[in-house]
């Protein structure tokens, strides 16, 4: 394996885009997180949140009709839209036409939403994020992969990367067969684990910040949320998927010496945020 790029402050800086002090939310970006089930409306929460809270000018969460009051109660600065369903997504019908998508978090496998995947790859233009049960899905549809469009990202934690690629008997293995399917298939494969890498048909870069603290429920979502943020604010996608993972790794290493690591959770990833931009901006 090539030795990876390392995902420094430094190299952030160079692509960082600091907020114009004349823009408007109009002019931030629009992106839509289609994510939860019955019993994990939590993940489109967390996704949805972190979203906005990345710079976003205008969120929207499509999910199943279960999740409409707990949006719009957890999060006021979050549109909602629902599919006709009660407790699952079974048919993606997007009143707009956004700047960037992220699909997965909470969504089940359940039939009617493996249907619902599949005639939104069919139909969808827009750059996208696949996470948790889309990737897993797709793992179980390997033909539906050829709709993916080039430059997706996809942000499998270990076992949905295998569940993708294939067991590995090596960790050398592991990234010559990622590597592969990030080339075959024109994808950026975020690659979650400490440390977490990146994936490109061109290269493969390597995260310096975060900790332990982040091996809690709940992370992968708001990651999810971070990525369609940036891709929404028009970073090239591996410029977003570099910002991200740098970003999220960097608030467990703000908040680690007053939390400590067992008692960090998600929402803590997306209350620290702030921070974390600050730390670019000074």
């Amino acid at each position: 394996m090539k030795s990876p790029f390392l995902i420094t402050k430094e190299e952030i800086l160079k692509f960082y885009k600091p907020v114009n002090p004349l823009t408007h939310k109009g002019l931030q970006g629009h992106a839509v997180l289609i994510a939860g089930s019955y019993g994990k409306i939590g993940a489109a929460v967390l996704a949805s949140k972190s979203c906005i809270k990345s710079g976003c000018g205008l969120v929207t969460a499509f999910t199943s009709k279960c999740g409409y009051q707990i949006l719009q109660i957890s999060i006021p600065e979050v549109m909602v839209v629902t599919d006709e369903n009660p407790n699952f997504i079974t048919n993606i019908h997007l009143p707009l036409i956004p700047n960037a998508i992220g699909l997965g978090p909470g969504i089940g496998k359940e039939l009617g939403t493996q249907k619902a995947l599949f005639e939104f790859l069919r139909t969808n233009k827009v750059p996208l994020v696949l996470d948790a049960d889309a990737l897993n899905i797709l793992s179980e549809n390997k033909a539906w992969l050829e709709l993916v469009p080039e430059n997706t990202i996809l942000t499998p934690h270990p076992k949905e990367l295998e569940r993708l690629i294939g067991k590995w008997d090596s960790e050398s293995q592991k990234f010559q067969k990622t590597v592969a399917f990030s080339e075959h298939y024109k994808v950026i494969i975020v690659m979650k684990g400490a440390p977490t890498y990146i994936i490109s048909p061109a290269r493969i870069y390597q995260n310096t910040t975060g900790n332990a603290a982040l091996a809690t429920a709940g992370s992968g979502d708001v990651l999810t949320g971070i990525i369609t943020s940036l891709l929404a604010q028009d970073y090239e996608p591996v410029q977003a998927a570099q910002l991200s993972v740098f970003l999220h790794g960097l608030t467990a290493d703000i908040a680690l010496p007053q939390m400590g690591y067992q008692s960090f959770i998600a929402t803590d990833i997306i209350e620290n945020l702030g921070k974390a931009f600050l730390i670019l901006d000074n």
